[in-house]
Formats: C-alpha cells, sequence, structure tokens
C-alpha cells in the first residue's frame, strides 16, 4: 500500500520579506532566455512575467540584466538595464506584473571575466578576448588560466557604483527590491571564489576580505535606496568553471563568507544549488539554502531540480529532457523549515499554472518542460498565454 503524498499546504503559506506580503513560497527564479532584441524587453517579456504572477508565483526576479558598466556583459541577445529603451521596457513589465498583483525584482549582473559558453558547448578550450576588456579580481578566466591583470581600486568603485545606479533606477521604476547576481562563477562570485581571486590586498585573501567587494557593493545600494527596500543576493558554492567548486567548504567558512554581507545590509539569500536535495555538509541533511539560513539566521531560497530528474546544466549542456519527478522531497524540507521560499525554473516556464495545479493536487496536468523549447524564436509568445491584463 502506497504512502499518502504529503500536504502541499506548505508552499502556501503567507511569507513576510522585509515589507514585502508573499501569499505564498513560490519563486520564479533568474533564467536568461537569449530572445532580447537589443538588450530591450519587449511585450513578450511583460507578458510573460505577467502570466506567471497570474498563475500564482509570489515574487518574480528577472533574467539577469546587465548594469551600466562598460563591460558588464556584451551579448546582444541578454537585457539590459540601462539606457531610455531598456529602463522604459522593464518600466512596463513592472506595471505589467503589478496589475496582476505579483511583485518582481531585476537580477543585477556583472560577468566579468568569462569564456563564451558558445566556445565550450562545441568542445573548444575557453578562449581569450582581449579586445573585449573584461574585467576581474585577478585576471583568471579559469582557475588554473591567468590572461590578464586584475582590477584597480578605481575599477572596483566604478563596478560598484554601477550597481548602486541599477538599484537606484528598479526603485525609481517601481520594482520591488533588487537582486544582485553573485553566483556561478560571474564578477561578483570570482571575488569570492579564492581559486579566482589572487589578490593580496583588502579584497582578497580571506573569506572575509574575498566577501568585501560585495559587502560594498550592499552597503552602498543600501546608501541610496534606504532601510526598507529588499535587497537579495544570489550565491552559489558551483560555477560554470567548476561544478564541483566551493567556496565554503565547512559551515565555520560559510559563517565568514555571509557575515559581512549580512552586516552591509543583504536582506536575504537565493541560494543556487545544481539539485536541491543533496545535502551541503557532511553529518547534516541541510541542503545549501538549509545551511544559509541557519548561519546567517535570515530567510533563504532554494533552487536546483525542484520536481525534476534532470538538472539545469545537464539540459542545457546535453540537451537531455527532464522527466518529472515528486516534490515530496521538497515537502519534507519545507515542513521541516529548512528554508523559506523555493525557486521553480523550467517548471514555471513551461507551465505559467505551476502553483495552482499544484495546489489542486493536479500533478498530472503539468506540462512538462523540454529544452526544445527555446529552439522556437517566439517561445516567450507562445508560453506567456493570451493577454488578460
Amino acid at each position: 500500500m502506497s504512502a499518502a503524498p504529503l500536504s502541499t499546504e506548505c508552499l502556501f503559506e503567507p511569507f513576510r520579506l522585509k515589507g514585502l506580503h508573499l501569499p505564498n513560497r513560490i519563486v520564479l527564479p533568474a533564467m536568461g532566455f537569449h530572445h532580447a532584441e537589443g538588450g530591450v524587453p519587449g511585450v513578450d517579456v511583460a507578458n510573460y512575467y505577467a502570466r506567471r504572477a497570474m498563475g500564482g508565483v509570489a515574487l518574480m526576479f528577472t533574467e539577469g540584466v546587465y548594469v551600466d558598466h562598460p563591460v558588464a556583459g556584451n551579448n546582444p541577445l541578454l537585457m539590459r538595464f540601462n539606457g531610455e529603451r531598456p529602463l522604459a521596457g522593464w518600466a512596463e513589465v513592472v506595471r505589467r506584473v503589478h496589475r496582476a498583483r505579483g511583485l518582481i525584482m531585476p537580477e543585477l549582473w556583472h560577468v566579468g571575466l568569462i569564456y563564451k559558453t558558445e566556445d565550450v558547448l562545441k568542445g573548444n578550450e575557453p578562449t581569450y578576448y582581449p579586445e573585449e576588456k573584461q574585467i576581474s579580481p585577478s585576471g583568471y578566466i579559469m582557475p588554473d588560466r591567468k590572461v590578464s591583470e586584475g582590477m584597480s581600486l578605481a575599477e572596483i568603485e566604478d563596478v560598484i557604483q554601477s550597481f548602486a545606479r541599477g538599484a537606484e533606477k528598479a526603485k525609481e521604476i517601481g520594482f520591488d527590491g533588487v537582486e544582485l547576481h553573485g553566483a556561478h562563477g560571474y564578477l561578483i562570485d570570482q571575488f569570492f571564489w579564492g581559486e579566482m581571486n589572487r589578490r593580496t590586498d583588502a579584497y582578497g585573501g580571506s573569506m572575509r576580505n574575498r566577501a568585501r567587494f560585495a559587502a560594498e557593493i550592499v552597503a552602498e545600494i543600501r546608501r541610496r535606496v534606504g532601510a526598507d527596500y529588499p535587497i537579495i543576493l544570489r550565491i552559489s558554492q558551483f560555477k560554470l568553471q567548476d561544478y564541483d567548486a566551493k567556496v565554503a567548504r565547512t559551515p565555520k567558512e560559510l559563517e565568514e563568507w555571509l557575515a559581512p554581507l549580512i552586516d552591509a545590509g543583504v536582506d536575504a539569500f537565493d541560494c543556487s544549488q545544481r539539485r536541491f536535495w543533496e545535502p551541503e555538509f557532511d553529518g547534516s541533511p541541510l541542503n545549501f539554502a538549509g545551511w544559509v539560513k541557519k548561519v546567517s539566521g535570515l530567510p533563504s531560497i532554494t533552487v536546483g531540480s525542484v520536481g525534476l530528474d534532470v538538472d539545469m546544466l545537464d539540459t542545457f549542456g546535453t540537451g537531455l529532457a527532464p522527466n518529472p519527478q515528486s516534490i515530496d522531497r521538497l515537502l519534507e524540507m519545507m515542513t521541516r523549515g529548512d528554508f523559506d521560499l523555493v525557486a521553480i525554473g523550467r517548471s514555471l516556464i513551461s507551465d505559467p499554472d505551476w502553483p495552482k495545479k499544484v495546489r489542486a493536487g493536479a500533478m498530472k496536468e503539468l506540462i512538462p518542460f523540454t529544452p526544445a523549447i527555446f529552439a522556437d524564436s517566439a517561445f516567450l509568445e507562445a508560453y506567456s498565454g493570451e493577454e488578460t491584463v
């Protein structure tokens, strides 16, 4: 006789995040779609986010958006967060999401010195393109490969101000807070990760020093937006350069990593993990988000293959299609209080009504995700639903 399915009510309890009232615990994580035109969000983007608000998502993060810095990122198919046209487009996204009674924050992003994904997907070695003038803590494109000089103190200050300007614009436009992309081996994370940060000044060496860059970004944002505006930091252990990487190898190191960020004014941590169910440290069932909540005392968001059996990197790196998986493990961990919010990625791309269907127990009605979705250049429109708000 099979056990009765676990109650999903823990997913639908209200939650208070700073001054925001979330009607449930379901979040849409930041996901880049590579369908922008010149970095400008169009009507299809506004429809996409508004439709997921209508489907019951409590809080959404936009895809990573390039901050106002000359080398923040140069992919024309990804979104920008500077200039009249992009900001006007984002203002329309906010207006539409709010009309649908949703909450939304931009994910502010600087890629730093990173290889081109297409090079690696083609089986090539990570290539350095000096003409792009990418910046990094110490000039490393991979942990064992230095290709340029590290950032000067003036360059560090320029990037700090770029993030702060972005947060200021987000508040002015009407976004409900900001998320900073400090994960996956991009610029902020390159400072966190000792393999890429070989500096010998105040921004390198100890765990606290390596967190200084991010802490100064947070502190400057807090100074500009005030005490009540939510600031969320996305962090990860794994990197695009090394899936097995660890910034913190022990709970003590994790505490040292997070302490300066908490002091600077972070309100919550978005904890990216390839597979949310995997324990972070030996001897404890807590995952990454669980440990972050435990040592920080702040709300945490878990993310990583929720309801699927193949993680995101395998989906997009090999083309494997994930199969639906029970969410009982998630429900057990949430009921236990391991973390506060859960981000649903690929499942919400394919099915904007995922929250409503899960709450109704209609698991068999969920629309499965397939990587082929992204092969359609009009997929945002196709997966946004009709204009209803």
